[in-house]
């Protein structure tokens, strides 16, 4: 799979998970792994470790995005918007391989695919402030 491949498979992982209790969220990601067919073992590994990095940080990721982002905390965020910003902000402050306008386009990119009409320009204007 190509990185944005990959990172939309890790984006639809952390969304599924949303849905479930925190203690379910590992359970979740590795279900949801055990689902693809078409993944290789690389790639399989690759997300799961991805996702399960991001839920470790989970708290710290939620009170930076919080501290810049005024009258939307985190608990009104529209899950997809959320889920796309904790992944950018993961791939921002924890892999330094990643650019991080590369994590921000490719956070926008995917708001433009599965969010609303207004949720590239939030991502966009959350992930700035953190930039």
């Amino acid at each position: 799979m190509t990185r944005r491949e990959l990172r939309e498979q890790v984006f639809k992982m952390l969304f599924r998970a949303e849905f479930h209790n925190t203690e379910d969220m590992m359970e979740q990601i590795e279900a949801g792994a055990g689902e693809q067919e078409a993944w290789s073992e690389k790639d399989a590994g690759y997300i799961s470790e991805k996702c399960k990095g991001i839920l470790n940080h989970i708290a710290e990721i939620d009170e930076a995005v919080n501290a810049v982002s005024e009258g939307w905390k985190t608990s009104r965020m529209g899950k997809v918007d959320l889920t796309l910003i904790r992944l950018a902000v993961y791939e921002m402050k924890f892999e330094e391989e990643i650019p991080t306008k590369v994590a921000i386009n490719e956070a926008v990119e995917l708001a433009k695919q599965y969010g609303t009409d207004d949720s590239p320009s939030f991502v966009n204007g959350v992930l700035a402030k953190l930039a």
